[in-house]
This record gives structure tokens, C-alpha cells and sequence, in this order.
């Protein structure tokens, strides 16, 4: 049986106050006491979606590098956005400025920028949920050699590597941050300090390193 993360917090959180205990909130990295249920996105479904279970078999056992994840953060007021990338073998981090706001040219602008600069061989696929960002997800295939797969409504396991890297970043861009200000060269400093940080996953190599020696070994 499947239960969902929304399911578990849910449990946890006092229903009457929509809140979790102080004791329990304390525990948290963010620190939240209160928490939004989490529905589907409005808006109708993108067209012509390939389904994530159409992905290469390839990227499921995280052998064969290439297959990324990704995702936005939002910043204040949902006025500005930052793209995340995590690669899903090594867990090398990518962070990619939009040049505007949440829209769909935005995104394909800065992929458009950033999925051909990759090395030879790592841009194999990429995996994004159903956000109304992607509209353009043809387009971008078009322009980039590189396919888009969605997860189902409601699913963020299905992305999960980016999701935690997301956590992660919300240490150095907490919620309701203006994102708008911040440099492409202050983001490629985060994702610096993220990818040569020790992960256990990767039996204790950073992302840098995990992404050198799969280089050298693919080349």
C-alpha cells in the first residue's frame, strides 16, 4: 500500500488549529508550524505530455547518468522564479535565473540557454511536474534535443532528488524571499556550495565529485 506524504502530515498536524505541536515544529528544518494542504494546480492539462512512466527504463536505477530533474522555486508575491536542475545520478545541482517572471517563455529561454551547454551525454532526458511553466514543453524539446517527461497531479515522489534539493536550497533562499535581485553568478555560487557537500546516498562524495568520476568513466 502507497500513502501519501500529504497523508503523513496531515496525521501529524493538531486538525483543529491546522498547526503541529511546538514540540513537533521543532524538529522541522523550516521550522513551519502551520501547513497548506497541497491540491493540483489549477489550470487545464498541458498538451501532448508524455507520462513519466514513458521515461527511458535507463533513468529508474540511476546507472546511466543524463536523466535531470526539475522544478521551480518561487519567490515573493510569485513574481520571480528560479529554475532547479538535479541530475539524477550524481545529484550535481544546476540553478538557472529566469529571465522573467513564472511564465512558460521564461522557462524555455533559460533551458533553451542551459540544457545544450551540458557535456556531451548528460542531457538525456528531464523530468518536471504538470506546472503551467512547461507550456512550451514542445518547444523546448524542439530546441534542446532533450525530452520532457511529467509526473502524475499530485505526485512529488515521482521527482523526488529534486524535491529534496529544493529543501535544501530553501536554506540559502527562504520562503517569501524576492528572488529577482539575485545574479546568475550568486546562484552558481549555491550551487557550488551544494554540490561539495558530502551526501550519504553517494557513500559520502559530493555531487562534483560523483559528476567527475561518472565523466571520466562515460568518456
Amino acid at each position: 500500500m502507497r500513502i501519501s506524504h500529504e497523508a503523513i502530515y496531515q496525521s501529524l498536524f493538531v486538525q483543529s488549529r491546522r498547526a503541529l505541536r511546538r514540540d513537533l515544529s521543532k524538529c522541522l528544518r523550516t521550522r513551519r508550524v502551520h501547513r497548506r494542504p497541497r491540491g493540483r494546480r489549477q489550470g487545464g492539462p498541458l498538451k501532448d505530455m508524455a507520462p513519466v512512466a514513458q521515461r527511458p527504463a535507463e533513468a529508474d536505477d540511476r546507472k546511466t547518468p543524463g536523466h535531470w530533474e526539475g522544478d521551480l522555486i518561487i519567490g515573493k508575491g510569485g513574481r520571480s522564479a528560479i529554475a532547479t536542475l538535479v541530475e539524477r545520478t550524481t545529484r550535481f545541482t544546476v540553478l538557472v535565473r529566469l529571465p522573467a517572471a513564472r511564465t512558460a517563455g521564461s522557462l524555455h529561454a533559460a533551458l533553451a540557454t542551459t540544457l545544450p551547454n551540458l557535456p556531451v551525454g548528460w542531457a538525456r532526458s528531464l523530468t518536471w511536474d504538470q506546472g503551467k511553466e512547461t507550456a512550451d514543453h514542445a518547444r523546448i524539446t524542439a530546441d534542446t534535443g532533450v525530452p520532457i517527461y511529467f509526473c502524475r497531479p499530485s505526485c512529488p515522489w515521482q521527482r523526488g532528488t529534486n524535491e529534496n534539493t529544493n529543501g535544501l536550497l530553501r536554506q540559502y533562499l527562504p520562503k517569501g524571499t524576492d528572488l529577482s535581485p539575485i545574479s546568475q553568478h550568486k546562484l552558481n555560487q549555491i550551487a557550488a556550495e551544494l554540490n561539495g557537500r558530502p551526501r550519504r546516498v553517494l557513500q559520502r562524495m559530493t555531487p562534483m565529485e560523483a559528476f567527475n568520476q561518472t565523466s571520466a568513466m562515460t568518456t
